[in-house]
C-alpha cells in the first residue's frame, strides 16, 4: 500500500480531533479556532509541498 498525498491530508485532518477537545475543554472557542486554522494551513502545506508535478513544457529549458 502506497502512502499518496491524499491518504496522508486525510490522516493528518485526524488531528482535528485533539484540537477539537482542547477547545471544548481547556483552552476555548477563540483558542480552538486558531489552533484549528493552523492545523489546516499545516495540512493544505504539506499536501501542495508532497503532490508530484507533472513534467510540462516550462520544465524544459532546451
Amino acid at each position: 500500500m502506497t502512502l499518496t498525498p491524499r491518504k496522508a491530508g486525510a490522516v493528518g485532518l485526524l488531528a482535528l480531533v485533539p484540537v477539537a477537545a482542547y477547545a471544548a475543554g481547556v483552552g476555548g472557542l477563540y483558542t480552538g479556532l486558531i489552533t484549528a486554522v493552523n492545523v489546516l494551513l499545516i495540512m493544505g502545506i504539506l499536501y501542495t509541498a508532497f503532490t508530484p508535478v507533472e513534467d510540462g513544457e516550462h520544465a524544459s529549458h532546451g
